[in-house]
């Protein structure tokens, strides 16, 4: 094949605080040949997730950090335009973790295979990616909502939470989503068929959680901790479960992690609180998979991508998560 390069971003140092520019390398490199087992895949659709600023950290956590030097670790979906992996031939769409660059050359650990026919690539990445496994299985396996439940969301238009609110409706219960912004609001209301919502831009959040749970909070589905989920603690139900998925609001903190002030609500209430990372489901993914395809099939469940175009603009694109700019799945389009 001709020579080409590969624009990759390296992580340079421990970002303090939010991340910045200078927290990565911008390099330019020939891309190689595969060798035994490899492939090499031109990308074409980056996930851009708020665990990737965790991951940037040194420190214990579910998965070992991104090193210094290394390419920035991203999940994506890119075409095999070389293969000496008999798993994978050349024309094969395939859903991994590529990193932010334009090619990944490397065995395809944990990669498979996806059809460009069926939804457009980016929905890889959203609704039958990583964000749907997760909303999926946070949602049914450890909020266990029942029919009649009042579910409670906060980042209810984001990638992970509007999936979440939704299938809470399918399972029949009520969905109350916390959202920043009425552009947001009226989306949950008018197009992803939530039941009430509350704007913590424009409103105080505890007033508003009386407003819209009067009867209070059966499961909350909690991505962004800090003061949001001290406020819904105070509102719980008796055998409430909390779900810990994120908590956004806290990751570029250069104090402590603000913890909740409000715990002993769960005690009081004889309520459950439990963090969720869905690597550990990897076994039932294609399971879920399937069922999230057929509530897109019928139109139950909707999935919303916002995409930016050009890896260079991977740094600044990557701070809209924590700003709030973006509006469902942030995609960024090689």
């Amino acid at each position: 094949m001709t020579a080409q390069t590969n624009r990759r971003f390296l992580l340079a140092k421990r970002p303090v605080g939010a991340v910045t520019r200078d927290d990565f390398s911008f390099e330019q490199v020939p891309v190689g040949e595969p060798a035994d087992g490899q492939v090499l895949v031109k990308n074409l659709y980056l996930s851009l997730d708020p665990a990737m600023r965790g991951w940037m950290n040194e420190g214990k956590s579910y998965i070992p950090p991104v090193g210094l030097g290394q390419v920035m670790r991203a999940l994506g979906v890119g075409e095999v335009i070389a293969s000496r992996n008999p798993k994978f031939a050349v024309g094969d769409h395939v859903n991994g973790a590529l990193g932010v660059q334009d090619y990944f050359l490397g065995e395809p650990q944990g990669f498979y295979k996806v059809d460009p026919k069926l939804v457009p690539l980016p929905r890889y990445l959203s609704a039958l990616g990583m964000t749907g496994m997760t909303a999926y299985f946070a949602l049914l396996d450890v909020g266990q909502p029942k029919a009649g439940d009042t579910v409670v969301i906060s980042g209810a238009a984001g990638a992970v939470g509007s999936i979440a609110g939704q299938i809470a409706r399918i399972k029949g219960c009520r969905v109350v989503g916390i959202a920043g912004g009425a552009e947001k609001c009226q989306y949950l209301k008018d197009e992803l068929g939530f039941d009430g919502t509350i704007d913590y831009k424009a409103e105080d959040v505890l007033e508003g959680l009386k407003r819209e749970c009067p009867k209070g909070v059966d499961v909350y589905f909690d991505n962004v901790g800090g003061d949001i989920l001290d406020a819904v603690l105070s509102r719980l139900n008796l055998k409430a479960r909390v779900v810990i998925c994120g908590a956004i609001s806290q990751y570029n903190n250069k104090q402590a992690v603000k913890g909740p002030a409000n715990y002993l609500a769960l005690l009081v209430n004889r309520a459950r609180m439990e963090g969720f990372v869905v690597m550990d489901y990897v076994a039932q993914y294609a399971a879920a998979g399937q069922e999230i395809a057929g509530w897109l099939a019928s139109g139950k469940l909707k999935s919303k991508e916002d995409v930016v175009e050009g890896l260079e603009t991977f740094p600044e694109t990557l701070l809209k998560l924590f700003s709030g700019e973006n509006f469902g799945k942030l995609v960024l389009k090689v």
